[in-house]
């Protein structure tokens, strides 16, 4: 374990190395170096290996040779998929470039990336180059797990072979980058796109209004929704969800509110995820009229409120004070069927329980229990601590019993309160 542990560090510390200087070489000239790994022989091959690949290929095999080969020993003690191949290569037969690349495509969709990465460095030990279509599943997966370093010098290494990839790869390579916060990056993937003539499709622009919307970057985000514009994609509720999101997280809610009707005039429907935002916008500056206006409005239009939606009505209410509709909201919920969500149900409690109304937290408990929620020990540990907080000590006991009475463990954190609550009654 430590030594799989200090291999895959010591792969990401080189290749984190040389991404910004492999990056900044230009597609023409990059030269191609290729130094074979002899920890690798799974099979032989009458295939003179080829010198002139990639200088990815030389950075990746310096170190996957060490990877390889701690991968390489595990597999010796069971059947490893490759000795499973009908290719005859248990008897020295070289395996085909095709059936190379279905197996580091199988080891990808198993997330198996080590073994992926040794296989790559055998393939090309032999002589072989890794068809187009595995390049896309083995930089998916790479990107997925915020291996990018990899993922970013095979893009480069498959354009030196010659290959031309597609505008879906180019978006998944976008993502990875994004994703951990690599906009620089991400720049340079745009102007290789505009360089090798691929147009920016929606997907694009979105996977960077992700990116911009949750960095908080309110004028990028207009910026590129402008450009979208301009360009003739149209915006969806999707994007317009996020926008009014981001207004709402930075103050500005008269401006997420006037989504509404730029929405409106474009006749776009709204989805759950805009009526969520905008009845959160409401909630948030005190416009609770609102915010109920338009919940009927939702219903009416036949979207159907999930546990978000009410769990923004039933918080911001209790915020107000206004107990009595929270209270029929949480009602309400249940009626439809939805399980209350025990953060929702603290917020309740905990105002109720700061004006002494237990036996209204009893009340609503116990009508929780009747309407057959059977997965209410969470709620009970979460009424073990409200008690504990006001001193309600044999309140809290008997939530402790019904704990116990249906084989839950009570942990550490319960007892803490437990004691809280009897000192305070000393």
């Amino acid at each position: 374990m430590k030594s799989n542990f200090a291999t895959n560090t010591y792969l990401h510390m080189v290749l984190l190395q040389q991404q910004q200087h492999i990056r900044s070489i230009p597609m023409h000239s990059i030269f191609c170096s290729y130094q074979f790994s002899p920890s690798l022989p799974y099979f032989k091959s009458s295939k003179k290996p080829n010198f002139f690949a990639s200088s990815n290929v030389w950075i990746r095999n310096n170190v996957v040779k060490q990877v390889g080969s701690v991968i390489d020993i595990k597999s010796k003690s069971k059947k490893s998929m490759l000795n499973k191949c009908p290719d005859g290569s248990k008897h020295g037969e070289e395996l085909s470039s095709e059936l190379y690349s279905q197996i580091i495509c199988d080891y990808c969709k198993k997330m198996d990336l080590d073994r992926a990465m040794s296989l790559l460095a055998q393939l090309e030990a032999q002589g072989f180059k890794l068809r187009s279509f595995a390049y896309t599943y083995l930089i998916e997966a790479l990107g997925s797990v915020g291996r990018t370093c990899e993922s970013d010098m095979l893009f480069k290494e498959m354009i030196c072979y010659g290959f031309k990839p597609k505008l879906n790869l180019y978006n998944i390579l976008l993502r990875g980058f994004l994703r951990k916060g690599l906009l620089g990056l991400a720049n340079e993937v745009l102007k290789e796109m505009d360089d090798s003539g691929i147009l920016r499709s929606q997907e694009t622009y979105e996977i960077f209004l992700d990116y911009y919307v949750g960095a908080g970057r309110l004028e990028d985000t207009w910026s590129t929704i402008n450009e979208m514009k301009s360009k003739g994609f149209s915006l969806n509720s999707s994007v317009y969800s996020k926008v009014v999101g981001l207004y709402r997280d930075n103050g500005m809610w008269k401006k997420a509110i006037g989504i509404l009707e730029e929405i409106s005039e474009r006749g776009i429907s709204l989805d759950r995820h805009v009526y969520n935002s905008i009845i959160d916008t409401f909630g948030r500056y005190g416009g609770l009229g609102e915010a109920l206006e338009l919940f009927k409005k939702m219903q009416k239009e036949g979207v159907r409120p999930n546990i978000v939606t009410w769990n923004s009505l039933i918080k911001w209410h209790c915020k107000e004070g206004d107990f009595t509709m929270a209270l029929r909201l949480f009602t309400d919920m249940q009626e439809q069927g939805l399980y209350p969500d025990p953060k929702i149900f603290v917020t309740i409690i905990n105002c109720l329980g700061e004006q002494g109304k237990w036996d209204i937290i009893k009340k609503y408990f116990e009508s929780m229990s009747s309407r057959g929620h059977k997965k209410y020990g969470v709620i009970y540990a979460v009424l073990v601590d409200i008690y504990g907080q006001y001193g309600k000590f044999q309140n809290a006991g008997e939530c402790v019993q019904a704990l116990k009475s249906e084989g839950l463990l009570i942990s550490p954190s319960i007892f803490c309160v437990l004691a809280n609550a009897y000192a305070q009654q000393i």
